[in-house]
């Protein structure tokens, strides 16, 4: 739990990167009433919970369709499965994200084809994503990284001209927007993830496929539950990719909430911003820039840093949470060495992971604990007064 108050001493002060707890405590008595719901109705696999939650989330996305799922990975997988990609096949996405992007192409059998980063905004660099077209690409992934949305534009150009889908990886990005509208309804299918830091979270794994595409969500419906339209008959080859109602109750009780804590994070963003400058350290603290044309949700507040590594120790030794998001890009990873890139291939995306650190920026943070985040920043850099 996060503590404040100005006679807290360095010695027992803490800022978590997240505090769950302070999102639960106000919500805790619907919360188990949703919860309790769900258990005397002793209905816990998909169900009205869970058509009534992707109901609610299509309104919020402005989606024709949603489809609750097992986690944002599952999501991702299970996009791919309907659009038809397997092996020998390619897709294309960026180097740098959370593993599941790439790991989920790689299970069906194709080929992650990985490209380097705008190293503003860290997501997927268009023109490096249209020069990496083959006659073999079969999808394009670009990841709303940190909670913004990717130059979608020129992704959905490339992916038209190359007669392939766009699937959106916006994991980290639910109510990001992009030219006015939310993501997830831009490519054939959008994936999200309920896992309980994000910005939407549930009490477990859980996630959701978005599309436009009526043929397509009846796949997805379809391929969840083992390619089955009823019971035991069989038309496709699916998996178990079913959501839990209870995680659905979870997201229905936070959802009209969601607004909210999204501008309170991005209110803590902007006085993260405001923090640094006033404390001189724009010359070597590189903030977040949200792009003009988008809505930053700021799932993580990331910032560059000299020294990174000595930064986030000294920050861990004042009880400040921070994390790297993320250390090792896809194309540096064991398990992708078999795909042949090489140290030095993607630069953008290898200073980000070793320069990048996330800070804590949960809507419920206060000024206080953030000008203690920013006064421990200096101090690791040696600008203290």
């Amino acid at each position: 739990m996060s503590t404040t108050g100005a006679d807290q001493t360095t010695a027992t002060r803490q800022v978590p990167l997240l505090d769950l707890q302070a999102q639960y405590r106000p919500l805790r008595d619907a919360l188990i009433a949703a919860v309790t719901q769900v258990c005397d109705s002793q209905r816990f696999i998909l169900g009205p919970e869970v058509e009534g939650m992707e109901r609610d989330l299509a309104a919020y996305l402005g989606v024709a369709h949603a489809v609750g799922v097992s986690s944002g990975t599952d999501a991702l997988l299970l996009a791919m499965m309907a659009l038809g990609i397997g092996p020998g096949d390619e897709v294309i996405t960026s180097t740098y994200s959370f593993f599941a992007t790439a790991g989920c192409v790689a299970r069906l059998g194709a080929k992650p084809v990985l490209v380097d980063i705008d190293p503003i905004t860290y997501n997927i660099d268009p023109e490096a994503a249209a020069a990496a077209v083959t006659s073999r690409t079969r999808a394009i992934i670009p990841v709303h990284l940190y909670g913004q949305s990717a130059d979608l534009e020129p992704l959905l150009d490339t992916a038209a001209r190359a007669g392939v889908p766009l699937i959106e990886d916006a994991a980290q990005a639910i109510g990001a927007a992009y030219k006015g509208r939310m993501v997830g309804g831009f490519g054939r299918t959008g994936c999200f993830s309920f896992f309980p830091s994000k910005n939407l979270g549930a009490f477990g794994d859980g996630g959701l496929v978005t599309t436009n595409d009526e043929a397509l969500a009846g796949s997805l419906r379809r391929m969840r539950v083992h390619g089955a339209d009823r019971q035991y008959y069989h038309q496709v080859i699916g998996g178990n990719f079913r959501l839990d109602a209870l995680q659905a109750a979870v997201i229905r009780v936070k959802l009209p909430h969601l607004p909210g804590w999204t501008e309170a994070r991005r209110r803590n963003a902007a006085r993260y911003d405001d923090l640094i400058a006033e404390a001189g350290l724009t010359d070597v603290v590189t903030v977040p820039v949200a792009a003009p044309d988008r809505y930053h949700i700021f799932n993580q507040y990331v910032i560059r840093v000299p020294r990174r590594d000595a930064v986030k120790a000294h920050l861990e030794s004042r009880r400040v949470g921070c994390a790297i998001y993320y250390p090792v890009p896809f194309h540096e990873q064991a398990c992708f060495a078999y795909l042949g890139y090489r140290p030095g291939q993607f630069p953008h995306a290898e200073r980000a992971a070793r320069e990048t650190l996330a800070l804590p920026v949960y809507g419920e943070l206060t000024a206080d604990e953030q000008r203690y985040v920013v006064s421990a920043i200096g101090e690791a850099l040696g600008r203290t007064a």
